[in-house]
């Protein structure tokens, strides 16, 4: 509570924002549970070997009358485990590949939120600096209008380009609130991923790297995704292959027993030639042989039709990453071209706003007499307006080339080298 004050007025680091969205994920907080639920049956699986131990205890409520077919026992304790079973095997492999697969679900889930808050994050920042921008555009046109109402007036230029500066000006707000509205929707974005209060987020260009340059001609590493449903498949493969295995190997498993009997409200010993014993122990080797079962050749046939399913769905998830390369690839190359153009067009537009200023500073502007053909104040606003607007162009094209390239680092499976470089900027 004593630190909430400065983080809400700080600005919040790229790394801390993607640590804040992994932690506060819904779908980690799944994936987390999916990997207990795993270990929980990994552990089931193998833990039949282990003899398990049960008491029960009972007594009579009632006087017994005549022979219930069974000693009256107080209390009893049975000790029984598996011995020996060739689908036990495979249903402890299904498991622990079921395992592997919640932990590479736990690891594309993980990849998914800090893909998701980086590129909120990173657009965020491009946003508020699209903002400034257009403010600064607006402030311009706004001098555009006053420098057009005095030409109208003194007879320089037509109505028309007074009508024309006002236009510029509401388009520029028109702009502008646009760009109000893209920040409080991603400024809402970032707060449900984080958790953090809205508007509290304020991006620190600083903190975020430079993006790896990979390309999709790159051999791409096996996605988490992918991993995942390839590891599913081989947990439903090795599940049928248990239960196809119960309908022809025999198990063996160990049990042993003690009975504390008791004559209490009841004339047992009437009904056998010796007195009931008080104590009772018994153990032995019980060996299971299926014979006829049509009910696990029906479950086999269903566990079979399961490890198909999951072994085609994780060939298509493996072409859809290939398609989704592929089109990245392309996407890319078209992107890189776009801000290659948007950052020339800033460059040659910033240089020619230099050239303006530089004569209006040299004296060469032109007066508000006509016939005047020298530089004048409205050229200079005109400049500087645009310099701006190819400066938020530039921007926007950096935003969508990195957006691409984070997305294509995850296709490829190199998000965890970009998470690592994360945190260490």
């Amino acid at each position: 509570m004593l630190i909430a004050p400065a983080i809400l007025t700080a600005q919040v680091s790229l790394s801390t924002v993607v640590d804040l969205a992994q932690h506060n994920s819904g779908e980690v907080k799944i994936a987390l549970a999916n990997v207990a639920k795993s270990q929980a049956v990994l552990a089931e699986s193998k833990d039949v070997i282990i003899p398990s131990l049960s008491l029960s205890t009972g007594v009579p409520a009632f006087p017994e009358e005549g022979f219930t077919g069974s000693p009256p026992t107080i209390w009893s304790a049975t000790v029984q485990s598996l011995v020996f079973s060739i689908p036990q095997k495979y249903y402890i492999d299904a498991s622990r590949a079921g395992l592997h697969a919640a932990l590479s679900g736990l690891k594309g889930a993980r990849e998914q939120a800090a893909l998701d808050a980086s590129s909120a994050y990173i657009e965020l920042d491009a946003v508020n600096r699209e903002l400034e921008a257009a403010h600064q555009q607006e402030t311009l046109a706004a001098r555009l209008v006053e420098i057009e109402q005095q030409r109208a007036e003194a007879g320089v230029d037509p109505l028309s380009e007074l009508l024309q500066a006002k236009l510029a000006v509401a388009n520029l707000k028109l702009a502008r609130l646009h760009l109000e509205s893209r920040a409080g929707a991603l400024s809402k974005q970032l707060a449900v991923l984080t958790g953090l209060p809205e508007g509290s987020i304020t991006p620190d260009h600083a903190s975020i790297p430079e993006i790896p340059q990979v390309r999709g001609d790159q051999k791409p590493r096996e996605i988490a995704g992918t991993e995942s449903a390839r590891l599913i498949a081989l947990s439903k493969q090795r599940l049928a292959k248990g239960d196809e295995a119960t309908n022809y190997f025999p198990q063996m498993s160990f049990f042993a027993q003690y009975n504390r009997n008791t004559t209490l409200l009841n004339d047992v010993n009437s009904f056998f030639r010796k007195p009931l014993p008080a104590n009772n122990f018994s153990s032995g080797f019980a060996v299971q042989i299926p014979l006829f079962d049509m009910g696990h050749r029906a479950k086999g046939h269903e566990s079979a039709a399961d490890a198909l399913r999951a072994t085609v769905e994780a060939e298509q998830a493996e072409r859809q990453n290939d398609v989704q390369i592929s089109s990245l690839t392309y996407a890319l190359r078209e992107l890189e071209a776009q801000a290659e153009v948007a950052g020339l067009r800033q460059q040659i537009s910033a240089d020619q706003l230099k050239s303006v200023q530089s004569e209006l500073e040299n004296g060469n502007g032109a007066g508000a007499s006509p016939g005047n053909q020298g530089l004048s104040p409205k050229a200079a606003q005109l400049a500087q307006i645009d310099e701006r607007q190819k400066y938020a162009d530039a921007q926007e094209a950096e935003l969508g080339l990195a957006k691409t390239r984070l997305e294509l680092l995850r296709s490829l499976g190199h998000m965890e080298d970009w998470l690592n470089e994360l945190h260490t900027k």
